[in-house]
């Protein structure tokens, strides 16, 4: 197993942290990710030597030593400067995750008893690390353009499922073969997320958001 911990920098499942469980973990260092370098950048991890060594060999055009290419690779290597970087916030990591932890129990008081809105679930065996707050409305453009208004960042995670991509338009699967998929992908909307997040700034958010669903079209509630 392969685990794609991308957006998941200290997240834990019964007491694992991500990109510990399977063969190797891969790791995005994206500037928004939670552990972010200034560009592109990220790593693999795993404990096994063989498999370490031949990604050694592969992220450098294939080759075992300089000149001498036994594999055809190509250039993955990081720079410098990124993981210099990098080094000095992977130190302020468990704080950030704690302080997005914070933020999102705030989300969930300030939204779970509003009915037009489906906030995230956490199992009690897993720790999220939050690197998104996305919940789920009705009218989600609507209240996506009234947020904006408001002086309201809001993102999408993500609006079009993969299989209605037209990369994968190969597989055959159609809009409605994954109808579950396809209702979230038109209902998530990510709310601001960041370690710097004030409770005040959290409020505001929180209190904008209901009054934007409040003043857009009678929508049902979700079904609980």
């Amino acid at each position: 197993m392969i685990e794609d911990a991308c957006q998941a920098h200290g997240a834990a499942y019964k007491g694992r942290k991500a990109g510990t469980m399977g063969e190797a973990g891969c790791f995005s260092f994206y500037p928004g990710k939670n552990l972010g370098a200034l560009g592109e950048a990220g790593a693999i991890v795993t404990n096994r030597a063989e498999l370490a060594g031949k990604m050694r060999v592969l992220r450098d055009h294939g080759q075992a030593r300089k000149y001498h290419h036994s594999h055809i690779g190509w250039n993955g290597r990081m720079d410098g400067i990124q993981a210099a970087v990098l080094s000095v916030k992977l130190k302020q990591l468990d704080v950030a995750n704690l302080r997005r932890r914070s933020h999102a129990l705030l989300y969930d008081q300030l939204l779970g008893e509003t009915g037009e809105v489906i906030i995230p679930a956490q199992a009690p065996s897993s720790q999220s690390v939050y690197h998104i707050y996305a919940v789920r409305v009705k009218d989600r453009d609507q209240v996506l353009q009234s947020m904006a208004e408001k002086g309201i960042s809001c993102g999408i995670h993500y609006p079009i499922p993969v299989h209605l991509q037209e990369a994968y338009r190969f597989l055959g699967r159609g809009r409605g073969s994954f109808p579950v998929a396809e209702r979230c992908a038109g209902e998530f909307l990510s709310l601001p997320m960041f370690p710097e997040l004030t409770r005040e700034q959290i409020h505001v958010v929180a209190d904008e958001l209901k009054l934007c669903l409040s003043a857009a079209k009678p929508q049902a509630a979700f079904a609980r």
